[in-house]
């Protein structure tokens, strides 16, 4: 499959810059599978298109505030975005960096807060392994020092805002470790949620940290010569048992996002069943894959050519999503992170 074939023309003043006013008040696109039937409504009506018995499978990862904006020792502005901790050394990360000069071996750079950290690593692909110097718990420093990791086409283009901290984070975010939102859940609200569980539709968790590929595009001209960059996830045995129960009953998984479709859905594909697993995922969705976990789908719109619009036209199939997409961009709706959100059933 060749790239071109998932790019469309979007324009500017439809990329979502802020969220919305209202979380739940975003718009919802619904996409019929079997019908091809696209129709429109808000996400606070989602009830209204669920089921009794439906099971929202949701990515708790929190969202930690891995953008660091310092300088290096000789003066030059710096940007770091911390990526993943060494394992049991917090201080110590692989963390890619945004200056005109890269930052050389032995090096330091500066932070506020007296936070210093030294370039102890060059890994190659623009990552660094920094060594940081400061007083106390690194997460607590980091809250202090740290922004909301915004997606590149919000943070150049508009400073980040008191409300980015509580909005670029889902309501149930409880396990901290991403460096970007799984931003379908952006949309979720705690009364919503209770609204949901009074028709009978219930909701299980799992984890995946969503990693920087979450933001780079295919580059290769083959679709299938573009590699996954790993992604650490965890299903309990209780979530597992309940979607297995889901299914059994022929009643709907509805993952919300696709990060918490690659976790199911690569569990399934390693070891033929799902069940309470943990590790890294580099599970690759894309037009021809089979489905073994999920049966519904609730996600944003996507950037074109990216992985997560592969994974939905792999789902709802290309062909209705290019016409869901061609119905987005003439209603306006909003896209990417603090876009709007589409449900395919």
């Amino acid at each position: 499959m060749e790239v071109n074939e998932i790019f469309y023309e979007l324009p500017r003043s439809l990329i979502a810059p802020h969220p919305s006013e209202d979380r739940a008040g975003s718009r919802l696109m619904v996409l019929e599978r079997l019908t091809g039937k696209i129709f429109h409504t808000d996400f606070a009506s989602l009830g209204d298109v669920l089921s009794p018995g439906d099971l929202l499978v949701l990515n708790d990862s929190r969202v930690l505030p891995v953008r660091l904006l310092g300088r290096k020792e000789t003066g030059g502005r710096v940007e770091v975005l911390l990526l993943e901790p060494f394992p049991s050394q917090s201080s110590l990360w692989i963390a890619l960096t945004d200056c005109a000069k890269k930052p050389r071996l032995g090096g330091n750079l500066l932070f506020s807060h007296g936070v210093t950290a030294t370039v102890v690593g060059v890994m190659g692909q623009g990552r660094f392994g920094l060594q940081f110097h400061h007083q106390g718990d690194f997460m607590e420093v980091l809250s202090k020092v740290g922004e909301p990791p915004l997606p590149p086409y919000i943070h150049r283009t508009r400073k980040l805002e008191q409300t980015d901290w509580e909005r670029y984070q889902t309501v149930y975010a409880s396990s901290p470790g991403s460096v970007a939102a799984p931003t379908a859940g952006l949309h979720f609200t705690q009364k919503l949620f209770a609204e949901l569980e009074s028709i009978g539709v219930e909701r299980a968790f799992l984890t995946l940290h969503v990693g920087p590929g979450t933001f780079q595009p295919v580059r290769s001209e083959e679709v299938e010569s573009h590699r996954m960059e790993g992604e650490r996830y965890t299903l309990g045995k209780k979530a597992a048992h309940r979607i297995n129960q889901v299914k059994k009953c022929e009643k709907r998984v509805i993952a919300v996002g696709s990060t918490s479709t690659r976790a199911l859905e690569g569990i399934v594909q390693k070891k033929g069943k799902l069940g309470e697993d943990h590790g890294v995922t580099r599970i690759f969705i894309r037009p021809g894959f089979s489905f073994r976990v999920i049966s519904g789908l609730i996600t944003n719109f996507h950037l074109p050519g990216s992985t997560p619009l592969l994974l939905v036209a792999a789902f709802a199939g290309l062909d209705l999503v290019r016409r869901a997409y061609d119905e987005a961009v003439r209603l306006r709706y909003r896209f990417y992170s603090y876009g709007d959100a589409m449900l395919i059933i």
